[in-house]
């Protein structure tokens, strides 16, 4: 299903499967110019791209991938410290692929979990990223320890989620079209922005045990060693250093719970950034304000 939706919504992309280290990743690649990868976020692919990259394909060659444990990438079982989901090993993921691609360096737009693992991919690989833009995030470790019981209440699936296995594996597999549905339909836009090929495909991939494993294992590395990772960047003074974009959706909880661009000066050094007219999805919900930011910040 992920392929023959990514066939029809990227028709002049090129897909690929990529080794990184002892998994695959999954991806696809097209057009021409300098190199611009693509981050998703949960429970989506690189499928949440396909309202622009094809513009974008125009000036960049756009690689867009499923992260590990999503989409048709490799979904490996996870380990008692959750370290084979951390953002440091997603992280490295990105950077072996394009290196294998060919590219050392390259601009990098994320949204959602494709955005912390940018955050990660930007600290642990600072020479790789020329700009980076990230999508309705705030920093993991500012979310956590700011978290209040409105964002509680309204990314209930963060803490769902983290709980040990198996126990929301075994919920979400009895009914993982309606575990989606209501994830994704639950916010702002409802469930209108996404094309059926597209969710169709989340739907499939949620259908897969493994898959579904991997998902909550993204979610306890991120309550867990990833917050180590960020508390020893912390310490160590270690920031951001390329230029960075933040984009938030004016109607999302990131906007109602957090000030996202306060937030990330305070691990970047140089960073600008605004609300955009939509909710939480905003590749899907607002692509020509976002096009037209990407074609702006990367050009």
């Amino acid at each position: 299903m992920q392929n023959d939706a990514s066939a029809l919504l990227f028709p002049n992309f090129e897909p690929f499967r990529l080794r990184a280290g002892d998994i695959e990743i999954a991806g696809v690649r097209g057009g021409s110019g300098p190199p611009l990868l693509l981050l998703h976020g949960h429970p989506q692919s690189h499928l949440i791209w396909h309202k622009v990259a094809p513009a974008l394909a125009d000036r960049f060659t756009v690689i867009a991938t499923d992260l590990r444990g999503y989409g048709s990438s490799a979904a490996p079982p996870g380990d008692a410290r959750h370290e084979r989901y951390s953002k440091r090993a997603m992280a490295q993921d990105q950077v072996a692929v394009m290196a294998q691609l060919g590219y050392e360096r390259f601009a990098l737009c994320a949204h959602d979990r494709g955005a912390r693992v940018a955050h990660r991919l930007c600290i642990d690989h600072p020479g790789s990223v020329t700009r980076a833009m990230l999508l309705d995030i705030a920093p993991t470790l500012a979310m956590y320890e700011r978290t209040s019981m409105d964002f509680a209440t309204a990314y209930w699936h963060w803490f769902f989620l983290i709980q040990p296995a198996p126990f929301p594996e075994t919920l979400i597999n009895a009914e993982p079209d309606f575990y989606l549905s209501k994830l994704m339909g639950l916010r702002h836009a409802g469930l209108a922005p996404f094309a059926p090929d597209a969710m169709a495909a989340y739907a499939a991939a949620m259908r897969d045990p493994a898959h579904v494993h991997a998902m909550c294992e993204d979610y306890r590395a991120a309550a867990t060693i990833d917050l180590e990772h960020d508390r020893a960047d912390r310490e160590a003074g270690r920031r951001l250093t390329c230029p960075l974009r933040v984009l938030w959706g004016e109607h999302g909880v990131v906007a109602r719970c957090f000030e996202p661009l306060a937030l990330w000066q305070e691990v970047a050094a140089e960073v600008s950034g605004r609300a955009v007219p939509c909710g939480h999805y905003i590749p899907e919900e607002a692509p020509d304000v976002l096009r037209q930011e990407m074609l702006e910040f990367f050009r």
